[in-house]
């Protein structure tokens, strides 16, 4: 999976176009935006060239959008990012795997739909970008040289790479984190890469919402796993401290979500 965050949802349609121009399959993008894209559609035309501003970027993705896995849009409440409009059956898939309810929207055909490499430990960074008011465009690519031009072709249209994305989610959290972790009586500069792994695992996917001993098994595995990578380090405590943490800042989220 490569993706590309954008500051401007015309960024992000000129990429899509350029994708598609390059022969990536419709079924290998992904496009997800704050907003619901679905309102208001017969106001807004299909040919970009009909109307200037962001009439004509909407129009322009709508128009781009409707070859995309059947034109699928699927506009719904994802924790933590409010409304968004995710375009195509990949689109909706990482909606799904966010947390959203899509109910019969997608019907069979998101059921039947090949999720191999779906970003799970991702979907957080995503979220974090679209509650900033950005747009995210997600490729499966066919093949490792594939990833390259891909990569380069969103970097042209604008795109910040994830890696960078989730380094700036990390900054934005870390005085706080930093706080209270010293709290505890640990240091936090000896800690904070197996706090900070512990915080996202919190994130993923597949244990968001759920407690330390719900997912144990796994936890230890990853334990043991950076035990292995870092003998003689002690990982376990600040990577359990940061998994309770994650939790408690995904749960706030939802909290939040919950009240809008």
């Amino acid at each position: 999976m490569v993706t590309g965050i954008f500051l401007s949802r015309d960024n992000a349609e000129l990429a899509i176009q350029g994708l598609r121009s390059t022969g990536v399959a419709d079924d290998r993008i992904a496009f997800l935006t704050p907003g619901n894209l679905q309102s208001g559609l017969e106001s807004i035309p299909v040919e970009a060239g009909e109307q200037p501003g962001m009439g004509k970027a909407i129009g322009a993705i709508i128009g781009t959008a409707g070859g995309l896995s059947g034109g699928l849009l699927v506009s719904t409440l994802v924790p933590g990012a409010g409304l968004v409009t995710a375009v195509g059956l990949l689109g909706a898939a990482i909606l799904g795997a966010a947390g959203a309810t899509l109910g019969g929207v997608a019907g069979e055909s998101l059921e039947n739909f090949m999720t191999e490499g779906l970003p799970e430990d991702e979907i957080f960074v995503y979220e974090d970008a679209l509650r900033k008011g950005r747009s995210v465009v997600a490729v499966q690519a066919e093949d490792v040289v594939a990833v390259d031009s891909i990569r380069d072709l969103l970097k042209a249209k604008g795109a910040e790479a994830i890696d960078a994305a989730r380094q700036q989610w990390w900054i934005g959290l870390r005085s706080a984190e930093s706080e209270h972790y010293a709290a505890s009586g640990r240091n936090f500069y000896d800690d904070e890469k197996f706090y900070r792994l512990g915080f996202e695992a919190a994130l993923h996917a597949k244990t968001r919402c759920r407690e330390f001993d719900q997912v144990s098994a796994e936890m230890a595995n990853n334990v043991e796993d950076l035990e292995r990578q870092f003998p003689g380090r002690d990982v376990a405590e600040p990577y359990t401290r940061g998994y309770q943490r994650g939790r408690d800042y995904y749960q706030r989220l939802c909290d939040k979500s919950t009240a809008a």
